[in-house]
């Protein structure tokens, strides 16, 4: 009986050890889920609040403001929405005198909250998006600052690289570092002033078939005059041209990769890339899921060209190099594997395909606009064209006589520049005058402010006026820096000199055959797509000489 009770005993303690310890587990479990709760609680007001606001503190004690945050998780994001909607409402078509043209205020309308903000804060500011901390800088002395830098810690803003990923991949536009560098310098080799004049001819032939297809249209139309709607036709020309010079392929046969990439650049741009994180880029909700279908298509359209391109140079060994031919002759020789090959042959022809044919095509646009609209700067140009050319088509030297076609370009890129932001990140603290910058703030220079300043142009900012670069950049405003079409320091765009000389070309050609005015129908409303341009597109009345 007595051994009965020791075992009956000893297993009442087991037991009671067994409760114990269960109870330990689940204090210590709950203990567990306490403390990563509480960590992640920590770190999320770590991430949307503290840093944030320890970031906004740095700033403040340099002595810049700027609007405060109206939510911790959104930033000001609301009452941009709300300036740019009241803006909206207010919206009125420009175009009645020809200098309400020039002049008109396109900035406060298609950014309202940046223009709202500077005239209560300066030409810099600090304001939020999402948790991401902003800094507005046109300052003249800071733009040239932004220019200077030469380092890797001033780069690319990170959350606009991401949400356009889709339309430019790693290419040399959004890259960084020693990649960037490294695609910097087999494109900028391929666009150097010398290839340039070897291009001229291609350019001089695609810019005769527009000239050709105008022609045909006025003959066919009542009264030896046609109203053409330039927008499409002068999109064929460039893409025709990037095409035949660095693809060595002709617009129809890249016509599918030009639309899709149209249409993508569109998607992204109604999704509005600038005013909102890229929090949910990855969701799979609609429109990601169109965005991801379209750039399939856009890759294995790529990857189609360069197959062409790879089989014909088997063919002829003997092919002139161009561009497509030095990226692919690049991802072989840097020994990447046929994922990483694929994707930087992709990457980089996508941001040739979009940047080497849009922005000229816009430009090219705005510049006939204003022709048309001072008859007598056609007439001077077209003089010009007659003096240089003397009734041949142009050549790379008569190009470097063009002097007044190239102060037309220059004033239109002044009053119509195509991209209207600078923007940068700092990758790093960096000194910019006498500012010190924490890591993660993204700069915003806006170049249409730069370039309508009374104080840096004039008293004729808003005016077209292509005399002030009668005498160069340095002689037409005080602060040269400041104009920025293409631009500033190690990122200004590579194709300046390819889009400069299929300008000319294009204006050239076209005062020596035609004159125009524009049409009663045009309505001067613009939009941003991903660069600045005419929202109903640019229409003319188009006459032979």
């Amino acid at each position: 009986m007595r051994l009965t009770s020791v075992f009956r005993e000893r297993e009442r303690e087991r037991e009671r050890e067994r409760e114990t310890e269960e109870v330990w587990y689940v204090k210590g479990l709950w203990s567990l889920c306490l403390v990563g709760f509480c960590s992640l609680i920590g770190y999320i007001v770590n991430v949307v609040w503290m840093k944030p606001e320890r970031l906004r503190e740095k700033l403040r004690r340099q002595g810049i403001t700027g609007p405060p945050p109206t939510s911790i998780l959104s930033g000001n994001v609301a009452e941009m929405m709300r300036i740019n909607s009241e803006a909206v409402s207010n919206m009125k078509l420009q175009v009645r005198e020809h200098g309400d043209i020039a002049a008109h205020d396109y900035t406060s309308l298609l950014f309202p909250h940046f223009e709202h903000w500077r005239k209560q804060y300066g030409l810099v500011y600090m304001f939020s998006i999402g948790r991401n901390q902003n800094l507005y800088i046109n300052h003249p002395d800071l733009v040239k600052e932004i220019g200077q830098v030469m380092s890797y810690d001033l780069g690319r803003s990170l959350q606009v690289t991401m949400t356009l990923r889709p339309l430019l991949g790693k290419g040399v536009i959004p890259s960084k570092g020693h990649l960037r560098s490294h695609q910097r310098k087999i494109i900028s080799a391929e666009f150097s002033m010398d290839k340039v004049k070897g291009m001229v001819g291609l350019m001089v032939e695609s810019g005769v078939t527009l000239i050709e297809k105008w022609g045909k249209r006025i003959v066919e139309s009542e009264g030896g005059i046609a109203e053409i709607k330039v927008d499409e036709d002068l999109r064929e020309f460039s893409a025709n041209v990037i095409s035949r010079a660095c693809f060595g392929s002709s617009y129809s046969q890249g016509k599918d990769i030009f639309m899709k990439i149209r249409v993508l650049e569109k998607m992204l741009s109604e999704k509005r890339f600038l005013h909102k994180g890229s929090t949910l880029r990855n969701f799979p909700s609609k429109s990601n899921r169109d965005v991801w279908k379209l750039e399939k298509e856009i890759k294995s359209l790529i990857l189609k060209t360069v197959k062409e391109r790879e089989e014909k140079s088997l063919d002829n060994p003997s092919l002139e190099k161009d561009l497509l031919q030095m990226v692919l002759e690049s991802a072989k020789n840097n020994k990447l594997s046929t994922k990483e090959s694929k994707r930087f042959i992709v990457d980089n022809c996508k941001n040739i395909y979009f940047a080497g044919h849009e922005t000229t095509a816009v430009v090219g646009g705005w510049c006939i606009m204003f022709l048309g609209l001072y008859p007598k700067w056609q007439d001077r140009v077209r003089r010009e064209v007659a003096q240089v050319c003397r009734g041949q088509s142009p050549n790379a030297d008569a190009l470097r006589k063009m002097k007044m076609i190239e102060m037309v370009i220059q004033e239109t890129l002044l009053l119509y520049p195509p991209t209207p932001f600078i923007l940068r990140e700092t990758l790093k603290d960096t000194k910019l005058g006498d500012l010190i910058l924490p890591k993660g703030i993204r700069l915003w220079t806006q170049i249409p402010q730069l370039h309508r300043d009374p104080k840096i142009w004039g008293p004729d900012a808003n005016e077209f006026n292509p005399s002030r670069f009668e005498n160069g950049i340095s002689e037409a405003c005080k602060f040269p820096q400041t104009y920025v079409p293409f631009g500033a320091g190690p990122r200004m765009c590579l194709g300046r000199n390819f889009a400069l000389a299929e300008m000319k070309i294009l204006l050239s050609l076209m005062v020596s055959k035609f004159t125009f005015s524009i049409s009663p129908r045009y309505q001067h409303c613009l939009t941003y797509v991903m660069i600045i341009e005419p929202k109903y597109g640019v229409d003319l009345l188009v006459k032979k000489i």
